[in-house]
């Protein structure tokens, strides 16, 4: 599987330079994402702006990068998805539980907004 990775201050990118999303590439995906993150990230933004088709397997991949980014309060952002993975994740109702953004500067800020949010829930338990 061919991708980059963009390391920032506070969250990784990760593309994938792969038109498809398979059974083929899904369990290599699974394994960089579980790298990063048990590299000490917290935040991934996964920008599929390259990729086609996303099948079973594709859309496990990404449930498994919400789940693990989102253990420890971190977040998983998908960026840049193509109209029919878009139309896979409707079907499957998987638009409701990820977190879908069209770009990468609105992955950025989300990301910017939730460190924001988590930071004042602290507070507040802190001050509790």
């Amino acid at each position: 599987m061919k991708y980059s990775i963009d390391k920032k201050e506070q969250y990784v990118i990760f593309t994938p330079q792969e038109e498809k999303l398979d059974s083929l590439l899904a369990p290599v995906l699974k394994s960089e994402l579980l790298t990063i993150h048990a590299e000490g990230f917290e935040n991934l933004v996964l920008d599929l702006s390259e990729v086609k088709y996303v099948d079973s397997s594709g859309l496990s991949a990404l449930l498994v990068g919400d789940r693990e980014f989102g253990k420890n309060g971190g977040v998983f952002i998908i960026s840049g998805v193509q109209d029919h993975v878009m139309k896979l994740l409707k079907i499957s109702m998987l638009d409701k539980k990820l977190n879908l953004v069209s770009s990468l500067e609105e992955a950025s800020e989300a990301i910017f907004m939730h460190a924001i949010e988590s930071g004042e829930e602290e507070e507040e338990e802190e001050e509790g």
